[in-house]
């Protein structure tokens, strides 16, 4: 795997429209696709509401966002209801989020969230663009990366340095089991694995996520038995692999 954009000459007069072209240029030799394991991706002849490549072998697709600086809590996206009605589809595209340096002319970060992890609540509503705006009344959305745990950002590539594909592979299929999962039960486990992330501990007691019963209470105002909930989505995510049972009332994390 090599780094540098082999296209020096672009043209863009724009830094970023040139990145973009160089962005492309660089997943579609480079990347590979860690739901199977298989390379290389292809790229879309022409660009989908919310998809860039796809991989030829399962069919996952994925959505590319590239640029300078690191991403922060939030990243704009497409259309917000292409984006909702999508969640709901077997085609809904993992994000590859891509950092780059223009002084050196390459990739320095890459990681991909697995499609599994959106969820409606991860979505953001943007404002209607005014009506004096080219696209008056249109509505996109962000995705928001705070509501993604660390278990969902599968780093590829980090300061210039690619982990080993068999290590991207298997952080992978840890979270696997979410795919079928109820597009309305997947929020909560993926908020509970939060919880869980916040906690900072590799073995914790119930009590511990029993102290974010407020937090949840707030997220799902129509639930009014989160601490059932909670111990539910700890059973699920043992069954799943994703927790060891370590004794009564406390689970061990099997990813550290």
């Amino acid at each position: 795997m090599e780094f540098g954009f082999e296209e020096t000459q672009s043209p863009y007069r724009s830094g970023s429209q040139s990145a973009r072209v160089w962005t492309e240029q660089w997943v579609a030799k480079w990347a590979y696709c860690p739901n199977c394991g298989k390379s290389q991706l292809n790229q879309f002849a022409a660009n989908l509401p919310v998809a860039d490549f796809f991989c030829n072998d399962c069919n996952d697709q994925f959505e590319l966002k590239s640029q300078k600086k690191t991403f922060g809590r939030k990243v704009a996206d497409g259309a917000y209801a292409t984006k909702i009605e999508r969640l709901k589809s077997a085609t809904n595209p993992n994000l590859m989020l891509l950092n780059y340096d223009l002084t050196r002319l390459s990739v320095t970060d890459v990681c991909i969230v697995p499609k599994h992890f959106f969820v409606p609540d991860a979505i953001e509503r943007r404002k209607p663009l005014a009506a004096t705006a080219r696209r008056a009344g249109w509505i996109g959305s962000n995705i928001l990366l705070d509501r993604i745990p660390a278990s969902g950002r599968i780093v590829i590539v980090r300061n210039g340095v690619p982990l080993p594909k068999e290590t991207v592979l298997e952080k992978w299929r840890e979270t696997l089991f979410l795919r079928d999962a109820e597009i309305g039960k997947r929020g909560w486990l993926i908020e509970v694995m939060n919880c869980l992330e916040k906690i900072g501990l590799r073995e914790f007691d119930t009590d511990d996520v029993y102290a974010f019963e407020q937090h949840l209470s707030w997220l799902y105002p129509n639930n009014q038995n989160v601490k059932p909930k909670i111990r539910q989505q700890l059973q699920v995510l043992r069954d799943n692999g994703y927790l060891e049972f370590v004794d009564r009332g406390r689970y061990r994390l099997k990813s550290t």
